[in-house]
Order: C-alpha cells, then structure tokens, then sequence
C-alpha cells in the first residue's frame, strides 16, 4: 500500500558561479567597510541592497515533493529441517508462525514474507542460503527485520567482523531469533572419531570415539565422569564399558568371522538432553582375512598336480604350503636322508603341532599307505569338525585298500565309494545339479541347462547313503552319477571331488571349463566367505529403502521376515519369490541405527545412517551458534516455549529493538518521489526594483 504526502523545503540554485558569488560578495564587505570606517551616512541601507543583491543571486526558492511512502517489508523464516522434527518444535513453531502472520496483517504500512527452510538432505541447516535467495527480490532500503524460527543450529553462519560472504547485508535491520524451546538446552551425542572400515579375521578393529555432552557447563575440568556404553554387535549379548565424558575412548573389536559386522555403540541418556537419537552410532566393520593358509598334500606326481600349485600360488593372499609324497614307508630303503634331495614327511609338524594354524586343507590323490597314522587322521577329522575345511580331490587311489574312505577320516567324508567297481573309466561331460544351479558355488556356471563343458574319462561311483549337496554330476543332473559333493561337518566344511581329471578343463581339452572359477569358489566356500553361503539372508540400505533378498536351496523360501527398526518396533515384510530358491522384497527404512532381518532361522543386519548427519550432530536448541550475528544487527533472543510468538511493533532507527514480550521492526521511510513543484523566493521582477530602491534612499541618505 502506498501513501502520498506533501514535503516542503527550501533550496538555493545560484544564477552565477559561485565562486563569482563569492568575489560579488567580498566586494560588498569591503565596501561596507570603507563606509563604515568613514562613518558615511546610509550605510544601513547600502547594507540591505548588497545583502538583497547577493540573496537574489542565489536563487532561492520554495521546493515541495510530492511523495509515495513504500511499505516496509519484513523477512519471517520458518526452519522446517530434520532437527525441527524433535518433540514439540514444529508445533511451536507452526503456532508462531501463524501469530506472527496474523499480528503482522495488522500493522499499517508493513509487509511480511515468509520463507522456509527445506530439508537439504546431507548439508545441514542452510539458513542464510534461504534468506538471501528471499533478499534477493527485498529492496535493503525497505527491509524492517529479519525473524527466524530455527533451533538456532544453522551450519551456514556468515562471519561478523568483515564483509559476510554468505550472509545477507541487514543494513542496520535487526535479527530476531524465535527458539522452539524453553531456554538453552543439553544433549549427549557419541561421536567417532576414526573407525576402520575393515578389519583382519583373528585379529581387533579398534574404533575411536568420544562422549560428548553439549551444553552442560563444565567449570574447566579435564575430566567430566563416564557414561555407561552399550556395544551390540550382529545381535549378539551387549557389552558395557565406562567412557569417560569429553575425551577420546578406543573400543576394540574382535573380528571373528568375514563378512561385515554391524556395531552399534550407545551411551546412556544424559539427563533432561533434548532426544537420544544421536545417543548412537553406527559402523560397519567387513572382516577380511590376512593371509589364507593352505596345506596341499599330493600323494603322487600326476598331470592334475601342477594345475592345483598354479591355482593356489596364483592367489596373492594364500600362502601354500605344498608337500608330494614320493616315497612312501614301503619304498624306503635305508638310504641316509642327508644324502637324499627329499625330506622326509614332517606328519607330526603338520596333522598335530600346526594343523589349526591352516584354514584349509588339501588332499589330492592321496594314498592311506602308511604316511598319516590313524591318530594323525583323527585329529584332521577333529580340526573339520571344529571349524576347520577340507578338500579332497580323489582318484582310484580312493577305493580298494588304500582309500581314506575307512580310516578315522571317513567320518567327516560326505561320501564313501562303492567296494567293487568303483572306478569308471568312461567318457562323460560333467553337469550342474539341479541344487547346484542354487548354489552360489557353482550357480552362474553353465550358460544353460546342459552346458558343452570339456569331457573327463575317469570318476569314481559312490556306494551307499550321500551326505550334504551335490553340486555336480556326470549325468542329467539329477545327481546319481555325482562329481562334486559339499557337505556340513560340525562347525567345518567339507568337499569331495569324485575325478582326479578337472586338469583336462585347465589344459582346454575339448573346448575346457570353468575348473579356475570353480576351484576358487569351493575354496573359498569351505573358508565360510560369507558371499558363498547357500542359505543367506543379505539385508542393505539404499536411498531410505530397506532392500532384504533372502536365497536359499530349498524350493519354497520363506514368504515373510520379521524386520526390526532401530527403535525396537516390529514389522513383517512380504517376500516376492524371483527365481527358485530365491525371494526379494523391500520397504522405506528413514530410522538412523541398526535394522534386523530375521527369517527365522538366519539374522541379518543393516547399518542405516542419519540423512542428514549435520542436523543431528547437534540436536540442541540454543543460541549460541547464531549469537554473535544476532548481537551485531542489534536483534534479539525469544524462547516460544511455553510463552508463544512476542507481539511484533514498528521502531525508529536507533532506538531499541526489542523487549521482554516484543520485537521490533525498524520505519525505514523508503519513498517514491511523484511530483516536484518550485516557487521562486525572489523572482526578478521582485528583486530588481528592491536593490534599487534600497540603493536610492542609501544615496539620498549619505547626501542629505
């Protein structure tokens, strides 16, 4: 709304230059005297015609401006980002907005705009960001104030000494700060300082972290006291610790397994703190192991040997250690070992002293002729079923009287063979199971249903009752012919691969086959990689959804999991079968901390991060980040809780701008100037006949 108004003043606008005007009137002071000093009659009257003279020269005259006064325009700032969500901000803040709003429809010759705050996902509270895009469009000459209502925890803060960079030019305005609380407040946060985002398997991932209490006065103490801290990994039992408050605290990590390991770490509330949601923290540790260490043991040179050597030491973290046996007990004939090339078998040194030193052992074509003990092969059978891994690559030495099949070994074996007939010398192709298209070990494999791998001449028939999965077979891959056989053994793993020809793969015989690949995953599938497990529940975190993919061998995956959101709450999730064995689904997941994912049988986990990190590093409402701003525009602090929005009132520049119960909104006094009229004091017509009259009674006065 716009106001006109009639301003009257009076300006000169000289005729001549004024440095003429100047001379014109040093003349007359020298004049008057020279009268003066000769006491000459009428000089009062000479006086009053100089003095006319120089008056008329510089044009004098009345001006009156015809002005449109321009409404100040006021700037209200709602912060609508995630910290606002807390308790009862955004209802505080909701409420003084609409106050203000209404008390600002009253005030005459005033305009309120209002700008708001979005959430900006990862960059914090970009307060000042939003109100220069508003001042970019608010004459500075007519901006009566700046009110916000925020937290006060805004992460774009332009500085005070010295040209803001960022910051809007208030130009004399005040900034009022609205807070959503009561007074200055408190929070407990854990903050990591440095967390490893790997760690080796059999060793401690140290996380480096600190408790922090905001807010609280600390009467310059080095030391503040402790808070428990609740460690949780991958759901097991919780483990509690004191951490000091206010310095740095390491907390060790075992790391037991590959894969990764979800570890929340949580201190306990701080009394009377604003929320516990930054009480927390999560990282994500992913298990790796250092070195593998494989024991391969050959029982005789063949063609198959060199290709088992060549994969292993092709691997940069295995560390082999290969031994061929070439001369068993039966052939030793008494010939000093120091005037022999070989050594003999360090069986002891290996199958009891160091035997769990190794993650995997290798038996490829070995003979039972004496070599092992039976006590020797007990304690392999005992290091499988303790967790231990075993591979066995078998050939005829595996049926008759030299087979494993009957020792202490036999026990862990998934297989034995058939008495009589064992051996096969035919020409077949090898083919994956119908299991075996589920099983991560050799899924992917085949391109399709009977793929044109490279065929082998020799496999071994197994006799009796099959334990564990078989993956491959030599037939239709129904499995009656089967090749290659995992099985679960204990708290170990075993593989029996019934051809000792898998070579001819390697040497491209017959257009070859996947034998590296293959190899490289049963290995590994035997270490327990958590990549390769055939019933896996694999939960992730992606742009706010929780994705859960569940894989399986058997035909009907479970339908649903339970899920479990960081605050405790329960939620089933529907999953969608893709393929046999397979099942996805997936729902929004915006909670910080950790998700779990329970099938039943299996629990997964899942590290969600805070959207906007920045907005919860600090969940206090205060005004101590925005005070030194606010003290400088010469604005003000109010708490809406529980007193609500102050009244609003127009001040003058200079004086205060705010009270107890009210802020204040500078008169700017911007106008527009419509019209100009200009009445001259004394026009020529006017001036003339006056200096020459005062000049004529000077005249007749000094010659009477």
């Amino acid at each position: 709304m716009k106001f006109e108004q009639a301003i009257a003043a009076l300006r000169f606008d000289p005729v001549v230059p004024l440095w003429l005007l100047g001379a014109l009137g040093g003349l007359c002071v020298l004049a008057l005297a020279v009268a003066l000093w000769r006491r000459a009659r009428g000089t009062g009257w000479r006086f009053l015609a100089f003095a006319v003279m120089l008056l008329w020269l510089t044009g004098p005259r009345l001006v009156e401006e015809t002005r449109e006064t321009l409404p100040d325009i006021g700037l209200l700032v709602v912060d609508q980002t995630a910290s606002m969500g807390m308790g009862q901000r955004a209802k505080l803040a909701d409420a003084a907005r609409a106050q203000i709003e209404a008390a600002a429809r009253e005030l005459p010759d005033f305009e309120l705009r209002t700008v708001i705050v979005p959430e900006q996902g990862s960059e914090g509270t970009k307060l000042f960001a939003a109100i220069d895009r508003a001042l970019a469009d608010i004459p500075r000459a007519r901006l009566a104030g700046i009110m916000a209502i925020t937290d006060g925890q805004a992460h774009d803060v332009p500085p005070v000494n010295g040209p803001p960079v960022n910051g809007p030019p208030f130009n004399g305005a005040p900034f009022h700060l609205l807070a959503p609380a009561r007074a200055e407040e408190v929070d407990r946060r854990v903050r990591i300082i440095a967390a490893p985002g790997f760690g080796i398997v059999g060793k401690a991932a140290t996380i480096r972290l600190t408790v922090e209490d905001l807010g609280v006065p600390r009467n310059g103490l080095a030391i503040f006291g402790t808070a428990k801290l609740t460690i949780r990994r991958d759901g097991e039992a919780p483990v509690v610790e004191n951490a000091p408050i206010g310095l740095e605290y390491q907390v060790d990590i075992p790391i037991t397994r590959g894969g990764p390991s979800v570890v929340e770490l949580e201190a306990e509330p701080l009394p009377g703190e604003v929320s516990t949601a930054n009480n927390r923290a999560v990282v994500v540790i992913n298990g790796v192991r250092d070195r593998l260490r494989v024991l391969l043991v050959s029982g005789e040179p063949h063609a198959g040997e060199r290709t088992w050597r060549r994969l292993l030491k092709a691997d940069p973290v295995v560390d082999l250690v290969h031994f061929t046996i070439l001369r068993p007990p039966e052939k030793d004939d008494m010939t000093p070992p120091n005037e022999m090339a070989l050594i003999p078998f360090p069986t002891r040194e290996l199958f009891q002293v160091k035997l769990r030193e190794f993650d995997l052992v290798i038996f490829d074509r070995f003979q039972n002729r004496g070599v092992l003990p039976p006590i020797y092969l007990r304690n392999i059978a005992d290091y499988v079923r303790a967790g231990g891994a075993l591979l066995m690559s078998v050939g005829p030495e595996f049926t008759g009287g030299t087979s494993l099949a009957p020792t202490p070994l036999g026990s862990v074996l998934p297989a034995r063979p058939l008495p009589f007939g064992g051996v096969v010398n035919d020409a077949f192709r090898p083919g994956v199971t119908a299991l075996g298209e589920r099983h991560p070990v050799t899924a992917g494999l085949a391109a399709g249903p009977a793929p044109n791998w490279g065929q082998w001449y020799r496999r071994i028939a197994i006799g009796g009752e099959i334990n564990g999965t078989v993956l491959m077979d030599a037939q239709d891959g129904s499995g009656r012919a089967p090749l290659l056989v995992l099985d679960h053994v204990g708290e170990g793993r075993v593989a029996l691969l019934l051809s000792d020809q898998i070579w001819l793969w390697s040497r491209g015989h017959d257009g070859g086959g996947p034998q590296a690949e293959l190899l490289r995953r049963t290995a590994h599938w035997l270490m327990k990689e958590p990549e390769l497990e055939e019933s896996a529940l694999l939960v992730r975190l992606d742009k706010g959804r929780l994705l859960v993919e569940r894989r399986g061998l058997e035909d009907q995956p479970p339908e649903q999991v339970t899920v479990t959101d960081p605050a405790g709450a329960k939620l089933s999730l529907r999953l969608v079968p893709t393929r046999p064995g397979h099942a996805e689904g997936q729902m929004p997941a915006v909670l910080p901390g950790v998700w779990q994912v329970s099938d039943g049988k299996t629990s997964a986990f899942a590290a969600g991060e805070s959207p906007n990190p920045l907005e919860f590093a600090d969940l206090r409402s205060t005004a101590t980040v925005l005070g030194p701003l606010i003290r400088a525009s010469g604005g003000s602090v109010h708490w809406l809780d529980p007193n609500g929005a102050p009244a609003l009132r127009r001040t003058e520049p200079g004086r205060e701008s705010s009270g107890s119960s009210w802020i204040g909104l500078q008169r700017r006094h911007d106008h527009l100037v419509s019209g100009v009229a200009a009445t001259p004091l004394l026009p020529p017509w006017l001036a003339l006949p006056l200096i020459l009259g005062l000049a004529l009674l000077a005249w007749r006065r000094e010659g009477a």
